[in-house]
């Protein structure tokens, strides 16, 4: 078992190019919080903090329509293009949820599994699977994930922190690297200086730098942010994926690839 001060390394993940390579990485040792704040992992928090049971990320459409085919009771979930799918892009079936979560609410998700497919959140979860442990990170549960991250390095079974930000079809996204931004302020005391990848240094200045106005910087900075703005019905997604610590849920990939909810002693 590794010991606190065996800790090697705190690095973020910036694109799918990036997090395409971890495949061909040990993860043996590994946890990794994904992020995709616009919107998937804010959208799974949500929805576990509402009472669903779990949430299955799958790559492609057919995957979740083969798990829908055989476990009629799961609700599908998820977007192309920024939109709920359709029944003309599935062959039929019209998807329960898009990616806003302000859609997974409790009278819908209480008891309920989701499968859901993004274009690239549920694609970072699935490269990381195997981690040792696989967290969903967004701003809604920061805190929680923190405290989360802060109690497995301190167990001394972990050798490093990978941060992997979701990004936007194949670059890399303002507001992922924000919030792997975020998460570093929080477990910085827990690295020795030359234990922290430079990717790592980037993410937490462009938060440091933004953090007096998250919404501001944002809107100002993100493509995605300024792509929902100009959609009247998922505008108001920007502004809650941004609301810091609404729940004190930690997010976590199980080896079956569920995402439940960890409870935390």
């Amino acid at each position: 078992m590794l010991r606190s001060h065996d800790m090697k390394k705190l690095e973020v993940l910036f694109s799918p190019a990036e997090f395409a390579t971890l495949k061909d990485r040990d993860l043996g040792h590994s946890l990794c919080v994904v992020f995709d704040v616009l919107r998937a992992t804010s959208s799974m928090v949500t929805a576990l903090a509402n009472g669903a049971q779990a949430i299955i990320p799958v790559g492609e459409i057919p995957e979740a329509l083969a798990i829908r085919k055989t476990h009629a009771e799961v609700l599908l979930g998820g977007e192309r293009d920024g939109v709920k799918i359709r029944a003309a892009q599935t062959g039929g079936v019209d998807f329960d949820f898009g990616n806003s979560p302000r859609e997974y609410t409790a009278e819908k998700v209480r008891g309920r599994t989701i499968v859901t497919t993004t274009t690239n959140g549920t694609r970072a979860l699935r490269s990381c699977a195997g981690a040792k442990m696989v967290l969903a990170g967004s701003f809604l549960n920061l805190a929680a994930t923190a405290k989360a991250v802060s109690s497995a390095f301190q167990d001394g079974d972990h050798s490093e922190l990978l941060l992997i930000c979701a990004g936007t079809h194949d670059e890399a996204a303002y507001e992922d690297t924000l919030c792997a931004g975020a998460l570093c302020d929080l477990v910085w005391p827990l690295f020795e200086a030359q234990a922290v990848a430079d990717s790592a240094q980037i993410a937490h200045q462009i938060f440091l730098s933004a953090k007096s106005d998250l919404a501001q910087a944002v809107q100002t900075h993100s493509k995605n942010a300024r792509r929902l703005l100009a959609v009247p019905e998922l505008r108001d997604d920007v502004a809650f994926c941004l609301h810091r610590d609404t729940t004190d849920l930690v997010a976590g990939m199980n080896a079956d690839g569920k995402i439940t909810r960890i409870h935390e002693h």
